[in-house]
């Protein structure tokens, strides 16, 4: 199964973060295949990220409704009147350290948030698919060094990643409660550690990396012997948007699905920073800051054998295409270029 651009030609559509990372992106990809969107979603919490926003060009083609999640009120009346088909759920708070440093805050977007949008779908009857994006973190994690299936408990260590296991279970208690006849299809994608141009999140490697870049600094990496499973930006978007198309058409596509490289793009940090600065050039390079800080994994992993099977999905960009298309957007960004055509073009050589 492949994903279908006129599937989406004038369909409703309501983005919840759609002024964040993958949010801005997700935007351009529909707005690309004629989606009518609606976003909802707190400005970036920082100026990078307002910029990003501004010069990607994505709020031209879409509505773009500025409110929190957990104000339950502003977020019917938006979806009220968006009237949406497909609700793809991406806002969060997705900061680990964050997360400690705000729990309750972190709770109440990530948990309250998903139950507040969840019964706007409820209370909603034109609503066909319903996805929430959560990740991979969602899992007990054992450090295996096989990766974590769809029916592997649930039970997320730190306040960020426990929240999203909430998110999770609040998604599944809905679907049997609410949605078992069939009236919405409900799924949820739980993806790996994503990379790409216009993610300016502090305490994230390759953001940290460009930073650093950016003042001719070296990169400090603080747990560079940690296993992530990184992958492109548009990987895991592609993933979601077909998911959304497929339950829409068929409910027996609806279900729990990981998203996330082959086994070769899941790299340490240390190994994932080389190839950053190989590909950056410069004379850049990193150095080990490891110091005892709060509990992070070290060693996580999808198995996305469920993905591959019921929609013959493949990734598309390794991890060294995956960063020096970060790199091309990263530079480009620097050099004041056109943010918003980049954005284009690298979605179109993606889509090929």
């Amino acid at each position: 199964m492949k994903l279908n651009p006129d599937f989406y030609r004038g369909k409703k559509i309501f983005v919840t973060g759609h002024t964040g990372f993958k949010g801005t992106w997700i935007c351009k990809i529909l707005e690309s295949f004629g989606a009518v969107v609606t976003g909802y979603s707190l400005t970036s919490p920082t100026d990078e990220g307002r910029r990003v926003f501004e010069r990607s060009g994505v709020a031209l083609g879409m509505h773009s409704v500025i409110g929190d999640i957990c104000d339950f009120d502003r977020l019917q009346k938006a979806f009220d009147e968006a009237q949406p088909e497909i609700v793809i759920h991406l806002a969060a708070q997705p900061i680990v350290i964050e997360s400690y440093r705000n729990p309750v805050g972190t709770y109440a977007t990530n948990v309250m948030g998903t139950v507040n949008l969840l019964e706007c779908v409820r209370q909603s009857d034109c609503v066909k698919s319903f996805l929430n994006v959560t990740t991979d973190k969602v899992y007990q994690n054992n450090e295996w060094a096989w990766g974590y299936r769809e029916n592997d408990p649930l039970d997320g260590y730190d306040p960020y990643s426990n929240s999203k296991s909430c998110s999770e279970l609040v998604t599944h208690s809905y679907q049997k409660s609410f949605f078992k006849d069939g009236s919405v299809a409900v799924s949820t994608a739980r993806a790996g550690n994503v990379i790409g141009g216009g993610d300016f999140s502090p305490n994230r490697i390759v953001p940290d990396s460009i930073r650093a870049a950016y003042h001719d600094e070296q990169i400090e990496v603080r747990n560079p012997y940690s296993i992530r499973p990184y992958q492109h930006v548009l990987e895991p978007l592609y993933a979601y948007l077909l998911i959304a198309q497929a339950q829409y058409e068929d409910q027996r596509y609806a279900g729990w699905y990981n998203v996330g490289p082959d086994d070769c793009d899941c790299v340490t940090t240390g190994e994932l920073t080389d190839i950053f600065c190989r590909i950056w050039g410069e004379g850049i390079q990193w150095k080990n800051v490891s110091v005892e800080g709060p509990h992070e994994a070290k060693f996580l992993k999808l198995d996305c054998s469920k993905m591959k099977s019921v929609f013959n999905w493949q990734p598309h960009w390794h991890i060294d295409i995956a960063i020096a298309k970060t790199i091309e957007w990263a530079k480009a960004w620097r050099n004041d270029e056109d943010i918003a055509s980049l954005m284009e073009k690298q979605i179109r050589e993606f889509m090929k």
